[in-house]
This record gives C-alpha cells, sequence and structure tokens, in this order.
C-alpha cells in the first residue's frame, strides 16, 4: 500500500494518537490523500457515547459499499471503537481489514504487514496493563502550531458511566524524561502551544513517585516561544498544589477543566465520582483566587443519568449559576455496554433528556456570554492557530485563557502571537483586531500574554 488517509473522531487523546500514526507511515514513505483516492483508510474511533460510534459505523457503511465494487480501500479501526466491539466489525464490514487498540499503537508495522498479506488481523489488547506505544513523537500535525503530548495512558477510575476504563486499559504515567524529551523535539517542529494530555492528568506520577505539579514546572521551564495547557483533570485529585503552580510559570495558561458531570451530590455518588459538589464549587473559588477572575475554568456535565429527578436537574442548574463556568461540554446520558450505569434502573425518557440538555445549555450560553464580555474593549495577547471554521476567510487563535478569538488577517501570521483588541463578544467566541505582532522575544516581558 502506498497511501492512506486518516480520520480521527473524539477527544484529544484520539488526535494526538493519529498524529503518531501519521507521522510513523508518513515516514515510511506513504503519501497522505482524501479517503476517496486512498488505499488504506485508516479511523481513530471513539466510544465515549453511542453517537460517536454510530457516526463512525455509517462512514463504514459507505466505505464498506466502495471496498465491495472496487476491491478498496481497506480500513483499520483504530482506537476505543476497536477494543470494544471487537471482531463484530470484521463480521459487519468486508472493508475492515484490521482492529488496533489504543494501547497497541506500536505495532503498526505488524498490522501493515498482515495488510499487504491480504490477512485480517486483530491487535487488541488481552490485559488492561498491556502497553506497546509507537515511539515517534507527533510530529506530522494536523494542526502544526498546537502539539497534543500524552503524559499517562489508561484510567484506573471507573466512574459508572463510562467505558474508558474499558477500553483503554489500566492508568500509567510516562516516565518525566521521556516527556520532557518529546516536548523538545515538538517545539523544535514548530509548536507554539503544548498540551499535556490523560485520562487523568492530576493523578500523572503517583504511580513513578514524582508529581503532576513538577512535571508542569519542568515542562514550562523549557526554552523558546510557547504556551502549555492540559487537561483533563479529576476533581478528587486536583489540589491547590497545581494552581500554585500554574501561577508560578508564566507559560502556563490560565485555564483548567474540571469535569463536575453533576451538581447533585446524590447523583454525583451513583456516579462514582468521589467528591461532591461544594468540594467542586470549593476548587473554583480557589482556582480563580489563585489566578485571577478572568481565569477560565470549563466543566463536563452529563443530563439525564438513571434515577435524576427535577431536584438533581435543579441542583445541576443551581451549581452552574453559582460557580460562573466560562464553558461546559454537555451530553445527555448514553448508556456504554459492560458500565454499571448501564445496569441501573431508573433510564429516563429521551424526551426529557432532551429537554433538560437544552435547559441547561441556554443557561449556559447565558453565563459564558456574560464571562466573555468582560474581555471587551481590552487588549490580549492571542496565538494565532488556524483559519477559523466557516469564518470567512479570517484567522482563529486562543487568549493566554484559552478563549477562542476570531480577527481579520494574513494566513501567513498562523503560529505568531499577536496583540489583539476584543471589539464583541459571543457565548463561545471573541472577536476583535489584530494591533500588532509580538515578536518572540517580547513574550516573556508580556508575561506570555498572562491577563491580570
Amino acid at each position: 500500500m502506498n497511501s492512506f488517509s486518516l480520520l480521527v473522531f473524539g477527544c484529544q487523546m484520539n488526535v494526538q494518537d493519529g498524529d503518531r500514526l501519521r507521522t510513523h507511515l508518513l515516514g515510511r514513505g506513504m503519501a497522505e490523500l482524501p479517503p476517496e483516492e486512498a488505499d488504506l483508510v485508516l479511523l481513530v474511533t471513539c466510544s465515549i457515547r453511542a453517537k460517536a460510534e454510530d457516526k463512525v459505523l455509517s462512514l463504514l457503511g459507505r466505505l464498506d459499499r466502495r471496498f465491495r465494487s472496487r476491491g478498496r480501500p481497506a480500513v483499520v479501526v483504530a482506537g476505543c471503537m476497536a477494543q470494544r466491539m471487537g471482531a463484530s466489525l470484521f463480521s459487519r464490514f468486508s472493508c475492515v481489514r484490521a482492529l488496533l487498540s489504543p494501547r497497541l499503537l506500536g505495532r503498526v508495522e505488524d498490522l501493515l504487514e498482515s495488510l499487504a498479506s491480504g490477512e485480517r488481523l486483530l491487535l487488541l489488547h488481552e490485559g488492561r496493563d498491556e502497553l506497546f506505544e509507537i515511539s515517534c513523537p507527533p510530529l506530522a500535525r494536523e494542526n502544526p502550531v498546537r502539539a497534543y503530548l500524552t503524559v499517562a495512558h489508561g484510567c484506573d477510575n471507573f466512574c459508572t458511566y463510562c467505558v474508558v476504563p474499558y477500553v483503554r486499559g489500566s492508568f500509567r504515567s510516562r516516565p518525566p524524561e521521556a516527556v520532557l524529551e518529546e516536548a523538545k523535539a515538538l517545539l523544535s517542529s514548530g509548536a507554539r502551544l503544548l498540551c499535556l494530555v490523560g485520562q487523568n492528568v492530576t493523578a500523572y506520577g503517583r504511580d513513578l513517585g514524582v508529581s503532576f505539579e513538577g512535571l508542569l514546572l519542568s515542562v514550562s521551564s523549557l526554552e523558546g516561544p510557547f504556551w502549555l495547557s492540559f487537561t483533563t483533570c479529576h476533581p478528587r485529585d486536583t489540589s491547590p498544589r497545581l494552581f500554585e503552580a500554574m501561577a508560578e510559570s508564566p507559560r502556563a495558561m490560565r485555564a483548567i477543566n474540571l469535569p463536575v458531570q453533576s451538581g447533585s451530590d446524590e447523583v454525583l455518588r451513583r456516579m462514582g465520582r468521589g467528591y461532591t459538589r461544594e468540594d467542586f464549587l470549593r476548587l473554583v473559588r480557589l482556582f480563580r483566587s489563585t489566578l485571577g477572575e478572568m481565569a477560565c475554568a470549563t466543566s463536563d456535565v452529563i443530563v439525564g443519568f438513571p434515577g435524576e429527578t427535577e431536584e438533581d436537574f435543579e441542583r445541576t442548574l443551581d451549581l452552574l449559576e453559582r460557580a460562573q463556568l466560562d464553558m461546559v461540554h454537555s451530553a445527555a446520558f448514553s448508556p456504554r455496554p459492560g458500565t454499571a450505569a448501564a445496569r441501573m434502573e431508573g433510564e429516563l425518557p429521551e424526551e426529557v433528556k432532551r429537554r433538560r440538555l437544552n435547559e441547561l445549555n441556554a443557561l449556559q450560553r447565558s453565563i459564558s456570554l456574560r464571562r466573555n464580555r468582560a474581555y471587551v474593549g481590552r487588549e490580549v495577547v492571542v496565538l494565532l492557530e488556524e483559519m477559523a471554521p466557516k469564518g470567512g476567510g479570517r484567522l482563529q487563535g486562543r487568549t493566554h485563557t484559552d478563549k477562542p478569538v476570531v480577527v481579520e488577517g494574513d494566513p501567513g501570521a498562523l503560529g505568531r502571537f499577536a496583540l489583539v483588541a476584543v471589539r464583541r463578544a459571543g457565548s463561545f467566541t471573541l472577536y476583535g483586531d489584530i494591533i500588532r505582532l509580538v515578536e518572540d522575544e517580547e513574550l516573556e516581558e508580556l508575561r506570555y500574554g498572562t491577563i491580570v
């Protein structure tokens, strides 16, 4: 096979896995082409909700029809869906020639050898501890300005609604030396935003006798004009030491994602989250008191968990009012096979889930707009990352508080820092004008764009 197409679905971990696979395949001389032209289509998939899987299954149906009529492309399903659904994908789709676990990406050469021979290959981890990393750093990135850097694999939390521990295996931290060496390679390749990723970065290092706070400070001490972020945290494992480390490093973005999932203590108990609503609210207050009121706190919320009452839901709305979060990634509960929540009584009707989701989103949009309006009239440093989606040729970047900003500008400025005057705010995006580009040597003088 001489060409491939890579399609990524889901979280930042999947984006990073896809970038590693792309780097490896390009390194062995394969050409990256659109799906309709490639010999091989590689899907990096997500199982977090049924909707994510349905999207991939629909695509597989279309690819299968093409394979039956033309004999190509061969399809590899990698990631969480491969591990969860296994060989059933072989029986459903003739085009699927191999399955690749997210913990076995390092066996990509075995996969390519099997494809060349015409045999199907099942590469799934059999034990939760099995791990074979792909060695190359993600240098051939979809977004050359932003680089995701895995610091840990897997998860051991087993929240009752979540399939991740079953499909991504046990938690294992990468050695800090390996993380630092990869960070240097990514910065040398042109990355200006490093994002440290893991299912729970705040648990990093407990299996190695080190801490995430120490790793954050080590990475932020590297040379070069860059910002540093991370995702995601578990509120139970997040301590004031993390906020203090962020404050100590001007490169660390003033932003954090703390997935609360519910504002009801009873629902949190049945989710197996290990904290209360007041624990969460205390963390948000401490985060902003340490890093400033403009610091960006985002979260994730599930509505319609089995047995969630109207009172439970109202407690979630009340939590959002109290926390004044900058953004919330919300979803209706989706039962995942094999999880404890999928077996719980009290499954709610879909129309109830939709109503609650719409009500929550409407409230959060108003809160987000209120938070964003505080930027109007300010001058902020923005990292220009990419062309704005549906932006009519405009550029999109991020503030040091991780706020999306859309501006008019020359695409040649992508990868540069700019001083921007914010003119207008929406619920999700700021809009402004570039005053001037910021030279790399100015960043330290500007405290890397920290908003005070």
